[in-house]
């Protein structure tokens, strides 16, 4: 019997966008996949990737910097390098200075109606960078967060 409250798997169709993302020799544990611990690692990247490629995060000089206060991730089946692995995401709910993002991972060899080897989320709360207290989203960045959705 399927357990109702165990998130399933998704095609690469359910996300809005996808970010290649190279796996490393010393991404595999002892057992011969990728470590658990690197999924979080590649969500981090592939959010924040795509967020200064559109120009609304500078992470060395912005004011504005996201700090997760929460993640989960449920796993499917096994990466491992060398394997090419795509992340897609989405933006599952928009607050005023918070982001839920979703991101799936794909085994970038597979067929593009594969479905995710992994999915999770985290919650960032964007704070200014000096007082560490919440900042509404500034114009720009909403509308980034938008087309995520």
């Amino acid at each position: 019997m399927t357990d109702p409250s165990r998130p399933l798997p998704e095609p690469r169709s359910a996300y809005r966008v996808l970010r290649p993302i190279s796996t490393r020799w010393s991404d595999n544990d002892v057992y011969g996949h990728v470590n658990n611990v690197v999924y979080y690692s590649w969500f981090d990247t592939a959010v924040n990737g795509h967020l200064i490629e559109q120009g609304v995060l500078d992470i060395h000089a912005g004011d504005l910097i996201g700090l997760v206060v929460q993640t989960q991730c449920h796993y499917f089946s096994p990466l491992a390098y060398p394997q090419p692995v795509l992340a897609g995401v989405r933006v599952g709910h928009l607050g005023t200075s918070s982001v839920r993002y979703e991101v799936a991972l794909f085994a970038g060899d597979a067929g593009a109606d594969a479905l995710c080897a992994a999915r999770g989320h985290f919650v960032h709360v964007y704070v200014d960078r000096h007082t560490r207290r919440p900042r509404p989203l500034p114009p720009p960045f909403l509308a980034v967060l938008e087309k995520l959705k």
